[in-house]
């Protein structure tokens, strides 16, 4: 049985919390890199990495980007942004997924020795899987509710998240998967509702995407719709779409079964 290995990469100066799953079948099949969302980390996924993995056959990465989980804070997390060279303090700005995507994801892969991944991005996470696959090669993209456009019900959403958080259980209930709580949900809650960020909008770089390409939504998703998967199918025509009914923001969760196989059957066919 696939035992995953909790550990530390610092890229960039940045000590980042990763966890590798081992192959058990095949060592040349792709590895599975899990990019978690805009309040995940490598605890949130729970057990669904290594499941996915064990069915597979194939070797994972899971890790948690600064700010989340177990790896370095963000400094400053609410004061003005500031950078000097690849160290960043204080709130996050509109491009922070385009540099997660493309500075400190190829840096990661690069140390570890991972070509050519299959990215399985969830929200925030697949908007970086995202840009990553418009500007390197992957052996395949697969994303659950991304973001490529703002909508207002996502901002609706997010203000709702930071009530919660201020007010009522959030902060309890997200507490024991970061080590910092505050900073992992300020950096995310901050730059999505300010007023800079309204204008985001990647969708002129999916037509780059060569990869074969899955996208899934939730119907009952309050953070996108359906109109997140249709742009991407639009741009990239290569898309395989899938909209599952009875699920909101995380499918992986809301409708395991179905997601996981849906993504065994897409990566059989690219192995066939």
């Amino acid at each position: 049985m696939l035992q995953p290995i909790t550990q530390t990469t610092t890229v960039h100066g940045v000590l980042l919390e990763t966890q590798s799953i081992a192959a058990s079948l095949d060592p040349s099949s792709p590895t599975l890199v899990f990019l978690h969302e805009g309040l995940g980390s490598v605890r949130m996924w729970r057990d669904w990495p290594l499941a996915l993995c064990q069915q597979l056959g194939c070797a994972g990465l899971v890790y948690s980007r600064q700010g989340y989980g177990k790896s370095d804070p963000v400094p400053d997390v609410r004061d003005p942004a500031m950078q000097r060279g690849h160290q960043r303090s204080g709130r996050l700005q509109p491009d922070y997924m385009h540099r997660e995507a493309l500075v400190v994801l190829p840096e990661l892969l690069r140390q570890l020795g991972i070509e050519k991944p299959v990215l399985l991005g969830h929200s925030d996470g697949g908007t970086i899987a995202l840009l990553h696959a418009a500007h390197v090669d992957v052996h395949a993209c697969i994303v659950m509710a991304p973001h490529v456009m703002v909508e207002d019900l996502s901002l609706q959403a997010i203000t709702l998240a930071r009530e919660a958080f201020e007010k009522g259980t959030l902060r309890d209930r997200l507490a024991p998967y970061h080590a910092d709580v505050d900073c992992a949900f300020w950096q995310w809650n901050d730059v999505w509702l300010s007023e800079a960020f309204r204008s985001f909008d990647i969708r002129q770089d999916l037509s780059r995407i060569k990869a074969p390409l899955l996208a899934i939504q939730g119907v009952d998703d309050p953070y996108g719709s359906m109109a997140q998967i249709d742009d991407i199918a639009a741009q990239a025509p290569q898309t395989q779409r899938l909209q599952l009914p009875a699920c909101g923001h995380s499918p992986h969760r809301d409708q395991t079964l179905v997601v996981t196989q849906a993504i065994t059957e897409f990566l059989h066919r690219l192995r066939a």
